[in-house]
């Protein structure tokens, strides 16, 4: 079956950086476009970042746009997010996604699979 497993969160002061990753086993990787979305306490999911099944188109939220990068590597069926400068209004659970369709990365509903999700926690 189809498996995204999220890590590389955790607790990091302001300013600091972190890199997530997430593996995906059971589906044709390089067919997906794929996304990350944020979860923080009574809040709803948001759209972070998103990446094309090639690497060659990129998508951000506008709160992370500068900070955040997404990139992939299709032969280790992995999709990362660097975050640098990160804020204590990052904090929250980090989940990475799988979409077939590009024109869906914003959409949480549009999703085909996601992962468990990583927790990050910014210290101010």
């Amino acid at each position: 079956q189809v498996q995204l497993v999220e890590s590389g969160g955790g607790l990091v002061q302001a300013g600091g950086s972190l890199r997530l990753s997430c593996a995906a086993s059971g589906l044709t990787f390089s067919m997906y476009a794929m996304g990350w979305f944020r979860q923080a306490p009574g809040k709803e999911r948001e759209f972070v970042a998103a990446i094309n099944w090639s690497g060659g188109s990129t998508d951000y939220a506008d709160s992370v746009k500068g900070r955040f990068t997404i990139s992939r590597d299709n032969a280790k069926n992995t999709v990362y997010l660097q975050m640098n400068s990160l804020k204590a209004e990052d904090t929250a659970v980090y989940y990475c996604a799988a979409v077939i369709y590009w024109r869906r990365v914003r959409q949480v509903n549009g999703y085909d699979y996601w992962g468990q999700g990583t927790q990050v926690t910014v210290s101010s």
